[in-house]
């Protein structure tokens, strides 16, 4: 399937009502679960939602629209959210995370990208060569990946509790 900007936009903007039906009113257990010490919470992953939305997701497409490939992306710093998030409750960060999304798609609709737009050159600071159109894919995939990724750290809060129904529950694998 293309990439196109409105069906990219019925997943993004749903994102924050997603997170805060997960998220909203759980306990800190639920929140603070992570499948091994390295790997993100449930908090830490709204954190890095909102630290992408600030300086990463809408900063590249603007990048790619203003220089093209002739400026690579300022690298992302995956743990850059840490000193942001600290103190703040979920409640919080989840108004955080909705307002900047709203903020975030109403720039993108405003800048009125077309196919057109989609196939212009931008620069990773890794990756190298890629798209407009790379990089809302992307977008989308990402903010899928960290709900899954969300779903599946708590799930694997009851692993040992499921008992022979283990055998049935795929997410736990």
């Amino acid at each position: 399937m293309d990439f196109r900007v409105d069906e990219g936009i019925e997943v993004l903007s749903r994102t924050p009502e997603v997170l805060r039906a997960l998220l909203a009113g759980k306990s800190a257990v639920w929140l603070n679960a992570r499948k091994s010490p390295e790997s993100f919470s449930a908090l830490d992953v709204l954190g890095h939602l909102i630290h992408g939305e600030v300086t990463d997701w809408m900063p590249r497409v603007r990048v790619i629209l203003e220089h093209g490939d002739t400026r690579a992306f300022e690298p992302f710093d995956r743990f850059g959210f840490r000193e942001s998030i600290a103190g703040k409750s979920v409640g919080a960060l989840l108004d955080e995370f909705a307002g900047l999304r709203v903020e975030g798609l109403a720039g993108l609709v405003a800048l009125g990208v077309g196919k057109e737009e989609l196939a212009l050159a931008g620069r990773h600071p890794e990756l190298g060569a890629v798209t407009l159109g790379n990089l809302l894919a992307t977008w989308v995939v990402h903010d899928l990946g960290h709900i899954a990724q969300i779903v599946k750290t708590m799930a694997g809060e009851y692993r040992e509790a499921v008992g022979p129904w283990r055998a049935y529950t795929s997410i736990l694998d």
